[in-house]
């Protein structure tokens, strides 16, 4: 043994055992017992943040959310930078529709996992769970925007309608063709439309701007890269393609590889005001 590095005591090899069997109970969906053996792990080493996040995972299986949070908690104590604490805690936020919450813990956990694995599967279900909850957050606030918009439109509506009303009685014998005024409302009713119509235009889909896409997917980028070639990828699929394909720039075909590649922050940037504003856009094939 190296110097600087200490033998495991009694207690933390037993507690390592125990978290290997209780691995291998999850494994066979035996999610009670993997729970107990956790349970005796954390026993012996309450500071292990792993043990926690492993017990949490197994409450998730069994839909039992308020554990889910409890060892979620836990773990964040012990690490600040678990990524599963910090996503199973906006799950388990999310199941108590504690939506501004949840949706702060997954984009924590989003930005953890970008930062120590990009490519890897985590961060996929990870982007999934925020897009649903962002999504759903959209929704409800759209529909509520929509009533108001759609109560207030038919309110100005009638306001104009006793102003035609009125202007006609007072006017009545004084005007030489009475089309003219009922031109005049009709005008008035298609100019209000053309207001409250572009009042809704941010919540009503449409295509995304291509310069926010993906040159690969065409999805609508969530952690782009710039090439030296100038043309923006979603990270983790020019990754794979450099990977699987070659070490080219897919557009432009010049050589690349994956130390040329530069966050680009500015289209990030764009990218979350333009969801900020069209929620609509979050939605995936699995919302």
């Amino acid at each position: 043994m190296g110097p600087g590095v200490s033998a495991l005591s009694d207690e933390e090899k037993r507690a390592d055992k125990l978290r290997q069997e209780g691995n291998i109970c999850f494994s066979k969906d035996r999610f009670q017992a993997a729970i107990d053996a956790y349970t005796a792990a954390i026993t012996l080493c309450p500071k292990v943040p792993v043990y926690w996040t492993n017990r949490a995972l197994c409450h998730r299986k069994r839909n039992d959310w308020t554990r889910v949070e409890e060892d979620s908690r836990k773990a964040i104590q012990l690490d600040h930078y678990s990524v599963k604490a910090h996503y199973m805690l906006g799950l388990a936020l999310l199941q108590k529709q504690e939506y501004s919450e949840g949706v702060k813990e997954l984009e924590k956990a989003l930005d953890l996992g970008r930062g120590a694995n990009p490519n890897g599967y985590m961060v996929e279900e990870i982007w999934e769970e925020l897009a649903k909850a962002k999504y759903l957050e959209w929704e409800e606030e759209s529909t509520q925007r929509s009533w108001e918009l759609q109560s207030l439109k038919e309110a100005c509506e009638r306001a104009l309608k006793e102003k035609h009303f009125l202007d006609d009685s007072e006017t009545e014998g004084f005007l030489d063709d009475p089309i003219v005024s009922i031109v005049s409302h009709l005008q008035q009713l298609e100019l209000l439309g053309q207001v409250f119509q572009k009042a809704a235009e941010d919540d009503t889909p449409s295509e995304v701007p291509d310069y926010l896409c993906c040159k690969i997917t065409l999805d609508i980028l969530r952690d782009p890269v710039i090439t030296p070639s100038g043309v923006s990828y979603e990270r983790a699929v020019l990754l794979d393609h450099l990977e699987k394909v070659g070490n080219f720039d897919p557009v432009t075909r010049e050589p690349l590889e994956p130390s040329q590649l530069v966050p680009n922050l500015a289209i990030k940037e764009a990218v979350h005001a333009y969801l900020d504003k069209h929620g609509w856009a979050y939605k995936t094939e699995s919302n």
